[in-house]
């Protein structure tokens, strides 16, 4: 038994190895520790951890999602702004087709109402025509009836007579103007 008391000695010197009950200690300590961690601790730090990686994958799944929507939208608008063109493009071409059917039919009517004006013209002319021809026929009547009456020395007043004398002498001028317009 010396030699375990001296061995003993010898280990109390020995500062790597600690004394027995400090080491009894010690594990009980760390036994304590190790096991208030590991009941209290380490499940919270656990949760915690969990709760942040489902946070973050749930994260990343709604702007997937969100991602994925926008895209549909996107897809969606650019398929109403493609209708959008080419409802433009119908209307448009449609208003080109009325408005080159109505300056058509604008260019009909006024060709209908120019030819209107031009026939009512040409009626209005002959009007005056005729009515000048009649008004001239009565001054020529007159003055050949007065120039008549001076070379015979009568009067001439007889209407009768004098409408007779009036129109055999236009119409012998009637048949010598278009003679005299062929010589020219």
């Amino acid at each position: 038994m010396i030699s375990l008391v001296q061995l003993a000695a010898d280990d109390a010197e020995n500062p790597l190895v600690p004394p027995i009950p400090e080491l009894i200690i010690g594990l009980l300590a760390f036994a304590i520790v190790f096991f208030f961690l590991a009941k209290k601790l380490l499940p919270n730090i656990n949760r915690v951890l969990e709760e942040r990686r489902e946070a973050i994958e749930g994260g990343m799944e709604k702007a997937e999602a969100s991602q994925a929507e926008a895209q549909q939208t996107l897809e969606q608008y650019r398929s109403q702004l493609a209708e959008a063109r080419h409802e433009a493009a119908r209307l448009r071409q449609e208003a080109q087709e009325q408005g080159a059917a109505l300056i058509a039919e604008m260019r009909a009517e006024g060709q209908r109402q120019r030819e209107e004006i031009v026939a009512a013209g040409h009626a209005q002319i002959e009007a005056d025509r005729k009515a000048a021809a009649a008004a001239l026929r009565q001054d020529v009547g007159k003055l050949a009836t007065e120039l008549a009456g001076k070379l015979v020395g009568e009067s001439l007043e007889d209407t009768a007579r004098q409408s007779r004398t009036i129109d055999r002498f236009l119409d012998g001028l009637d048949a010598t103007a278009p003679s005299a317009e062929a010589a020219r």
